[in-house]
């Protein structure tokens, strides 16, 4: 049974990967979570410190200066000018650039590697809860440091295996580097945060094979797609047709040449629905770059767009298609149905832990079917009806505020 704590007398979160993301577009599915959990803990009584670790070492922010990040990464401050130290970075975006010169300004320490542990000593207080929700800086050095101070506690949120599940959908490296990320998590951390009883169960698995389970909770994820905005959209896009979105990193798991083959069968059909693809493009995908480089009748490729982009051109369509072959939690399913958007997925049992029977279940060995759904939403797309909209208002879907009265109640 899970303990219930009292509040640390402070946190410290993690925020490496949402540093990282600067000048790299929109935010992504785990991004998203570490930008939640930011924004929620500047809320909760407990001081929150920041800890960021880039090629130049560590740095560790105080309240303040997690403040002042904060209102930078939401684009509220601009970041501010150059250093000298930003000259050495060349292979990074500039915006990334100006975000790590703000990041040295704003610490209240700059660590060198090996010297974190007396740091966090000097700075934080005894008892302090360490958060790493982005699948960063889970390294040996970060969780020692953390344990040797007094009374310290630390959380870890694994989003899911699939490295270790799927490698053969991985980059070259990811699968060793995943494993040993969540042996040391194993190892050293008191909780595990999982998103779905789902990944509860995968985690439990590797971590009883790699020799220590520590407490595991299960935290759904909130469910609060952005408000709609149109004028984000690319110019000229066509929405006077019916159309289907596909979200989510061009990648092998995503499973989208699956899609691009339906939409050839479509397109053979004469005027049929257009199809969408927003997400940058990933790895391992070479065949499915060349044939939309190529052109795929029907098909068109809209690379990272705004949140409000996104919920707006979810909102419009005739459906979101999830093809996928393996997904830890499938957010971008939960927040169509927020929208009372019309959902085709494939049939992983994730998606009924939290949306139940709302999506069109079809299994992707069946291509057919796949297209007979297709067709029929698209159908019923143009005569307009409301089902969809009607089953969404039914619906309980997981907020943050359930999330963070779960998951504060044990940091």
């Amino acid at each position: 049974m899970a303990v219930t704590r009292n509040d640390p007398p402070a946190r410290c979160l993690d925020l490496t990967r949402l540093v990282s993301r600067v000048g790299r577009g929109a935010l992504t599915g785990i991004d998203r979570v570490e930008m939640a959990y930011l924004e929620r803990l500047l809320e909760a009584p407990p001081p929150l410190y920041g800890l960021v670790t880039t090629g130049r070492g560590h740095y560790l922010l105080d309240p303040a200066g997690v403040g002042a990040l904060h209102r930078r990464l939401k684009g509220v401050a601009p970041w501010g000018a150059n250093d000298a130290v930003s000259f050495l970075l060349r292979r990074h975006p500039p915006p990334r650039r100006r975000a790590e010169a703000d990041l040295r300004r704003l610490a209240v320490a700059r660590i060198r590697r090996g010297g974190l542990a007396s740091v966090l000593g000097r700075y934080l207080p005894a008892g302090t809860a360490w958060l790493n929700v982005g699948h960063s800086n889970l390294g040996e050095e970060v969780f020692s440091a953390v344990a040797a101070l007094p009374g310290a506690t630390m959380a870890v949120f694994i989003h899911d295996t699939i490295p270790l599940d799927h490698p053969e959908f991985q980059r070259e490296g990811t699968v060793a580097s995943f494993a040993r990320k969540l042996r040391l998590a194993g190892r050293h951390a008191d909780l595990i945060i999982v998103n779905s009883d789902f990944t509860r169960l995968r985690i439990e698995a590797h971590l009883a094979a790699m020799g220590r389970l520590p407490e595991v909770a299960v935290a759904h994820l909130g469910v609060s797609p952005a408000a709609p905005c149109p004028r984000e959209l690319p110019p000229g896009l066509d929405r006077s047709r019916p159309y289907f979105v596909a979200l989510g990193t061009l990648e092998p798991r995503k499973n989208l040449m699956f899609l691009l083959d339906i939409w050839e069968r479509l397109a053979a059909g004469g005027d049929g629905p257009l199809l969408y693809l927003v997400g940058r493009r990933g790895w391992k995908c070479a065949m499915l770059l060349a044939r939309l480089d190529a052109g795929v009748p029907g098909v068109q490729e809209l690379g990272s767009l705004s949140d409000g982009a996104v919920s707006a051109l979810v909102q419009g369509s005739a459906g979101l298609l999830m093809p996928s072959l393996a997904e830890g939690f499938g957010l971008p399913v939960a927040e169509a149905a927020a929208l009372g958007v019309p959902v085709i997925c494939n049939t992983l049992p994730v998606y009924q832990e939290f949306v139940g029977d709302y999506p069109v279940y079809v299994n992707v060995s069946d291509m057919y079917l796949w297209e007979t759904k297709i067709r029929k939403l698209a159908d019923r797309f143009r005569a307009g009806d409301s089902e969809w909209r009607n089953r969404a208002a039914g619906m309980h879907l997981p907020t943050w505020q359930e999330h963070f009265d779960h998951v504060l109640q044990l940091t």
